[in-house]
């Protein structure tokens, strides 16, 4: 496609301001991890929310709910449970307040908090920091699939070229050459040059998708939109199953969807559920979202940075969605029926930009694009890192080493998450295949054990590295062994191995020490079954109080979920003109908004009441002494 010079002069100037402004604040980085990991706890909590949802704004992910969009309609709304989105309602209503409190640096050097220093300590520290890398570098294949697509698709430029023999496609040149920019800025400045772009990055986000709604609003009409869509396309509830029938407009999306495995729909919203509510107790997995957690100032202001996330994310991500789908439909319907069976469904959003977004703001609306990549992919970049620095060089290596090493340290591990990341995502066939793999098989090998480690005191270090291990290797090897066998529904099997292996390897080993699970007990105060070590711990603070907020936060879980879909069906049904069901969904929005300031916000606690002055002192001695 030919781009005007106009929009190629808005994409190029975008991304050189970008890299500068991240390269003039990495000043602020270089004193020590810390600060450049965590930006000296000195960020406020609204910011780290904004950059937080730049991080999952994702281009990547945005084609493909682009593409789910198209093809399930309203339904596909329920789609994205898959990862679950709403995890971060749980991370809002108490376990941010859980993980901020144990007051360290990456999630590897939180479980010293929780399993101390022993040989299983050590041996889920290492577990823990292999999964992270893992992670990091699959979200990092994952962009580069997406953005690749994305950007050959509207630069006119043919990269194609071959090294020793091995051909690169001018779509991977262009994901290299992105992801190099973004890296120049990234590995320099750490979170606060990270944080700072991605708070610019999100205004022009915003911008990009008032934008697209706008114009979808004003172009398409509620008859041009029923013309091309199957019966039910605009219900958002379901039954047993999915009930949208194709044939007679693209008969290519019948043949999508069977391939999806989303015919069952209610079987797999059952498996979603079950999915969901375990991986989300679990908490995040070690990457930037973590590191967001970590970098708050207070336990409070991470629960509140974790909320402000889905208001401020969902709205206008979903308000582009909708756009660039109803324009699609729309116009592009004819093109794609031609196409037969060879339609590839994630370049709906690239070839609705192509034909129906006026020159100029069609760079802006690149740039914007551009931006959620870069968000992203930055994030992963300096999360990463900190794992290899802090939880391997740094503890087994040389723990005596000045700050600016370590800070040199960091350049090289960010360097080689990005290589290796990069190098991987040649082999990613699709968006969604590696979409499904993190969301279904890895994660999966995640939930069992950190799900353990809030809830069971008996749960000890040896478990959780037997648990990780089991999980992460079944994650690996189920879609080499089962290809067939959608990771969804792979899920129950991963689980139910990690499961077993890390109950084994805790009842067939000792027990933690009892200073640490007190210890670990008396400031985070976890709900679950920790009747033991509470009644050992009131032998010497009899005020002590167990928790009995699990039925409170459930409910307000149930509450909060209802309260993020509202953000993402709004401005879904806004762009197609269903008034109705648009105001039915605000006035759920408003009950759901009220429920929660008065049973969570006016609730939230930094601390226990019966340790909140002592580690309020602790606080503010650490702070004086790192000044």
């Amino acid at each position: 496609m030919e781009l005007e010079w106009i929009d190629i002069a808005i994409v190029v100037g975008y991304i050189v301001a970008i890299v500068l402004i991240g390269y003039t604040l990495s000043k602020k980085a270089f004193k020590n991890l810390d600060t450049y990991f965590l930006g000296g706890k000195t960020i406020p909590w609204y910011i780290l929310g904004v950059s937080n949802a730049s991080g999952m704004f994702d281009i990547t992910g945005t084609m493909w709910t682009v593409s789910i969009c198209f093809i399930y309609g309203l339904k596909s709304a329920w789609i994205p449970w898959l990862w679950p989105v709403w995890n971060q309602i749980f991370l809002m209503i108490f376990l941010a307040v859980w993980l901020r409190r144990s007051n360290v640096m990456t999630g590897a050097e939180w479980l010293k908090t929780r399993f101390g220093n022993g040989r299983g300590a050590t041996l889920s520290h290492i577990i823990v920091v292999v999964f992270a890398l893992v992670s990091v570098i699959g979200f990092i294949a994952y962009g580069f699939e997406g953005i690749g697509k994305f950007a050959v698709t509207f630069l006119p430029w043919d990269l194609s070229t071959d090294v020793l023999g091995f051909e690169i496609s001018s779509a991977k040149m262009y994901a290299i050459i992105i992801m190099a920019a973004t890296a120049l800025y990234v590995v320099k400045g750490g979170l606060y040059s990270v944080v700072m772009t991605e708070l610019l990055q999100f205004i022009i986000m915003v911008v990009a998708c008032c934008l697209v709604g706008g114009i979808a609003i004003y172009t398409v009409s509620p008859d041009q939109i029923n013309a091309v869509i199957p019966n039910g396309w605009k219900e958002l509830f379901f039954g047993w199953e999915l009930d949208l029938d194709w044939s007679n407009l693209i008969p290519a999306v019948n043949d999508k969807i069977n391939t999806d495995g989303y015919t069952m729909f209610g079987a797999l919203m059952m498996m979603m559920l079950f999915k969901g509510v375990l991986v989300s107790i679990a908490g995040p997995v070690p990457s930037y979202d973590m590191q967001r957690i970590l970098a708050t100032r207070t336990p409070k202001e991470a629960a509140k940075m974790s909320g402000f996330v889905s208001l401020a994310l969902f709205f206008p991500r979903y308000l582009m969605i909708a756009g660039l789908t109803v324009l699609a439909l729309v116009f592009l319907s004819p093109e794609l029926r031609a196409m037969g069976g060879d339609i590839d469904f994630e370049q709906i959003l690239p070839y609705a930009l192509q034909n129906f977004i006026p020159v100029g703001f069609k760079g802006l609306l690149l740039a914007g694009l551009i931006s959620a990549f870069m968000s992203t992919f930055a994030a992963n970049v300096n999360a990463g890192p900190a794992y290899i620095v802090n939880d391997i060089y740094k503890r087994f290596f040389n723990d005596k080493a000045p700050d600016k090493q370590y800070i040199r340290m960091s350049y090289w591990a960010s360097f080689l998450v990005v290589v290796v990341g990069i190098f991987f995502g040649f082999f990613v066939d699709s968006i969604d295949s590696i979409m499904k793999w993190l969301v279904g098989a890895l994660f999966g090998g995640y939930t069992a054990a950190n799900l353990l480690k809030w809830l069971w005191w008996r749960f000890n270090g040896f478990g959780y590295f037997w648990g990780m291990l089991v999980g992460l290797i079944a994650s690996l090897v189920m879609p080499l062994a089962f290809p067939d066998l959608s990771p969804i529904y792979a899920f129950p099997f991963i689980f139910l191995a990690a499961l077993t292996a890390s109950v084994a390897g805790s009842l067939l080993t000792e027990p933690d020490d009892e200073e640490v699970l007190m210890d670990f007990y008396l400031k985070v105060r976890p709900w679950g079954f920790w009747g033991p070590v509470r009644e050992k711990l009131k032998v010497r603070r009899p005020n002590v109080k167990a928790n009995t907020d699990f039925g409170r936060d459930m409910f307000n879980c149930f509450v909060g979920t209802a309260w993020q879909m509202t953000l993402v069906v709004m401005p879904i049904f806004l762009v197609i003109r269903e008034y109705t069901p648009m105001l039915i969904a605000l006035a759920v929005f408003l009950v759901c908004t009220y429920l929660l300031k008065v049973l969570w916000y006016d609730k939230l606690q930094d601390w226990p009441d019966d340790v909140a002055e002592e580690q309020k002192e602790k606080i503010g001695e650490a702070a004086t002494q790192n000044a």
